[in-house]
């Protein structure tokens, strides 16, 4: 594959969130992307449930969720949205379980989770939806993997992770789920846990190296990225922003040595993250003192080193992102409150 120069990427603004809000999550159908939930300027969760069109550059506002909730989990079943969990207006997690028909434009209720919780991590296999972690009414990290039967709408209990957290981010890749990071309380987790579909079993991984948080991951075809973040004060250290890079070559089954010159150019923590055409990109986020970000870079992976790419227009932290179409979007986030920027990082087919 072509990897993309750093001159090549750019920033798109695009028509901004009919209002200001972080905490919301996106997923992408057919090429739109729909922005569901999240919390307002005061921190009440809301109910605004908008699809942006990248040809028109428009969101257009939608019916709204019966629920409001901020930091839902949200799987894609087709021309359907399931949308779990998250945090209610009781700043509560909720056991509450929508469904979104795209071609009906309504709204049904399906059967609510076991457990309340928030900060489930989600995938989808084969239209069947698991549901990992979270964290429950009683704030303590679950184990719970759960899994949805749509035919008899109904959430059965698969075997538990081995380490309960929450905010944790898993990924599908053939038939297995990897669960990676995630948080117990305040602290960062660094367990990295993968679950078999087809044998039902939890085997651990290698631990990532360093444990922080408000890290991000990047998944490419055989590798996954840890990044940034801020490591926790222990007993004798002051928290601080790192700019550590770790790889895990998903071939080799390994975390490979890692030479300082690989590590960002910033410290950075909260920041987005995404592949793009060859290239992890990162922008954003909140780097020392602390600071909001607007820088942005891209790992160029055989010359093994960060390269600055175009500024973001609006520093922000704590953005929604998701990538499509080799386009990074940055949607809302926090600027000295919630913000209602909607930009992209974009590379050209130079």
């Amino acid at each position: 594959m072509d990897v993309a120069n750093a001159r090549d990427f750019h920033w798109q603004t695009l028509a901004p969130l009919p209002s200001r809000r972080v905490y919301c999550s996106l997923v992408e159908v057919g090429g739109q992307i729909f922005a569901i939930g999240g919390c307002d300027d005061g921190g009440a969760p809301v109910n605004a449930f908008e699809v942006y069109s990248p040809e028109a550059n428009q969101w257009t506002s939608l019916s709204p969720m019966p629920t409001a909730r901020a930091g839902v989990a949200v799987a894609a079943l087709g021309k359907r949205l399931m949308v779990i969990g998250g945090v209610g207006m009781q700043q509560s997690p909720l056991k509450v379980v929508e469904l979104y028909n795209i071609d009906e434009g309504r709204w049904r209720r399906k059967s609510l989770l076991r457990e309340a919780a928030m900060g489930i991590s989600v995938t989808v296999k084969d239209c069947r939806v698991y549901a990992a972690g979270g964290m429950g009414v009683d704030l303590r990290p679950q184990a719970y993997l759960q899994q949805y039967d749509t035919l008899k709408d109904i959430w059965v209990h698969l075997p538990a992770m081995p380490t309960p957290r929450y905010a944790a981010t898993s990924f599908l890749r053939g038939t297995k789920i990897y669960v990676l990071g995630g948080r117990q309380s305040k602290y960062a987790v660094n367990a990295f846990e993968v679950f078999d579909i087809e044998t039902r079993s939890w085997t651990k991984f290698p631990n990532i190296p360093n444990k922080r948080a408000f890290s991000s991951f990047v998944i490419t075809d055989n590798n996954l990225f840890s990044l940034g973040g801020l490591r926790q004060g222990g007993t004798y250290r002051q928290p601080k922003f790192t700019k550590t890079m770790d790889l895990f070559d998903l071939e080799q089954g390994g975390w490979m040595k890692m030479d300082s010159s690989c590590f960002l150019r910033k410290r950075r923590a909260d920041f987005i993250a995404g592949s793009l055409k060859g290239r992890v990109v990162i922008a954003g986020g909140l780097g020392n003192q602390p600071t909001i970000l607007d820088s942005a870079e891209a790992f160029h992976p055989s010359k093994k080193k960060w390269e600055s790419v175009s500024p973001m227009p609006t520093p922000r932290c704590t953005c929604s992102s998701i990538v499509v179409k080799n386009c990074l979007f940055a949607i809302g986030g926090v600027n000295q409150g919630p913000s209602d920027a909607a930009e992209a990082l974009c590379v050209s087919d130079s």
